[in-house]
């Protein structure tokens, strides 16, 4: 139950403290980040790990908040990695989910969901802020986050 809680927090503390990085929007309406046709897909492990946000969200009618984008990581050995999100718009700022990463080197899809009410996000212009973040133990024997990598994109929830 204590690991579980300090994993929830560790996510909740990446989604929340991502540094910004400039991406132009792609084809698809995906930023940049990942391409499947990089040479991690060819299997050269010099590849950096790497995270994209699509340029889109989506608001349902109960209120959920559905984000999602594309990631690379190489090595999880240290520790786990997750890829958290914040998503902004106004003043308002809330972390959606965190999705547990598979590090192999290839690209996968990430998807985070959650139901935020009081007062709702509607669609229209925002920015979400990514970071893929790996747990490692710390000095004092507890769970440190460690950036791979972030993003901090413009999109559209529709």
């Amino acid at each position: 139950m204590r690991v579980r809680l300090v994993l929830a927090a560790g996510v909740l503390l990446a989604s929340a403290a991502v540094a910004p990085l400039a991406h132009a929007e792609g084809a698809g309406g995906r930023t940049g980040g990942p391409v499947p046709d990089g040479p991690a897909a060819t299997g050269d492990s010099r590849t950096l790990d790497d995270l994209s946000v699509y340029g889109y969200g989506t608001v349902g009618e109960d209120s959920t908040v559905t984000l999602s984008g594309m990631y690379r990581c190489l090595d999880d050995s240290a520790g786990p990695v997750f890829v958290g999100s914040t998503l902004v718009q106004g003043v308002r700022s809330t972390g959606i989910g965190g999705t547990r990463a598979v590090c192999d080197g290839h690209l996968h899809e990430w998807v985070n969901t959650a139901v935020v009410k009081d007062p709702a996000y509607r669609p229209g212009a925002a920015t979400v802020r990514a970071a893929l973040m790996q747990l490692t133990t710390g000095e004092a024997g507890l769970p440190e986050p460690g950036y791979l990598a972030t993003e901090d994109a413009s999109v559209e929830l529709r």
